[in-house]
């Protein structure tokens, strides 16, 4: 039967080399950008990667240049690569839109371009009021302008998410092997392909941190507290579990702390970024709300290191304190 692998993994250059390996598996793979005027010359060669890359406004540069050089690779060995990503091609759209001297008001309403920019304007609010937020508010404030942000941002994936898989969709005729690029929060872009699809196509989810940690048995990614509170808005828009809300959120600003941000150039064995995220969510999954209260101010004006540092040393007093006493 016809298959459609949605490959999920962090953008981390690390994992170039397993996307490498499940990639080539494959007759055609979507990735997850929108079309670039350039990306044919790119792939052939005939205009090189850094020069591609100069004009594009990258969140993950490493990780880029390295997608590159495996999309030359796959393209110089027969396999069709279509980018698809109709809200941030939208949204391009819409900034141009703005650049040329126009106003949100004179975006037509009922039009793709007007929906992509409430949802990005909502979720940029939100991020733009909690981080206002974080830096002098209190503690209780924080927490509930973090969840408002993760609502914006869950209808946002939700928009993106179902537009991506229309387009996709639209593109799979003729192809036995299929392979979508996709970002480990848009879990959603699987329900929508398989609902669409699962007729003619054997379609499944494939974690690559799984394949790349060699842990098959461990049942799903590891989520982060904050990521597990938009995916749970993603899925139950009108969910209404206050202390659970509340304590992802809470834990959600220990994580965002204490987590490596920077790109890395280590050596891809070392899976630096991966194995730094799970033992950071695995840290936060051990705190409470009242711990996370605790933390907030020893934390909230320190870099990563020290950070970690803290909630660390944190972390293990807590350990201690719970083990149970040996007398010898």
């Amino acid at each position: 039967m016809k298959h459609i692998n949605i490959g999920f993994s962090i953008h981390r250059p690390e994992m170039v080399p397993v996307m490498a390996r499940i990639m080539g598996q494959h007759d055609v793979i979507f990735l997850e950008e929108p079309p670039e005027v350039n990306f044919e010359n790119m792939l052939n060669r005939s205009l090189g990667v850094d020069d591609y890359l100069m004009p594009l406004d990258l969140e993950y540069p490493e990780f880029s240049r390295r997608m590159c050089h495996l999309e030359q690779e796959l393209y110089a060995r027969g396999k069709q690569l279509i980018q698809v990503e109709p809200f941030v091609e939208a949204l391009l759209s819409v900034h141009e839109f703005f650049a040329q001297g126009n106003t949100p008001e004179e975006l037509e309403q009922d039009t793709l371009p007007y929906f992509v920019y409430l949802a990005e304007r909502n979720a940029t609010g939100a991020l733009l009021k909690y981080y206002r937020t974080a830096v002098t508010g209190p503690f209780e404030a924080t927490v509930e302008a973090i969840r408002q942000f993760a609502r914006a941002d869950a209808a946002r994936f939700r928009l993106r998410d179902s537009l991506r898989a229309q387009a996709i969709a639209q593109q799979t005729g003729g192809y036995e092997s299929i392979f979508v690029e996709a970002g480990t929060i848009h879990y959603l872009l699987w329900q929508k392909l398989w609902r669409q699809l699962s007729g003619s196509f054997r379609v499944q989810p494939v974690f690559l941190d799984r394949v790349a940690l060699q842990v098959p048995n461990q049942p799903q990614h590891l989520y982060s507290p904050g990521d597990q509170l938009t995916l749970a808005y993603i899925f139950h828009p009108r969910l209404a579990d206050e202390t659970w809300e509340s304590l992802m959120a809470a834990q959600s600003i220990v994580y965002s702390k204490i987590i490596q941000k920077e790109e890395s150039r280590e050596d891809a064995r070392t899976f630096l970024h991966l194995t730094d995220e799970r033992d950071c969510i695995r840290m936060a999954r051990t705190l409470k709300i009242k711990d996370c209260l605790h933390l907030y101010p020893l934390i909230r004006q320190e870099g990563t290191a020290d950070a970690r540092r803290i909630v660390s040393a944190y972390t293990n007093t807590k350990q201690s304190e719970r083990a149970p006493s040996q007398s010898f």
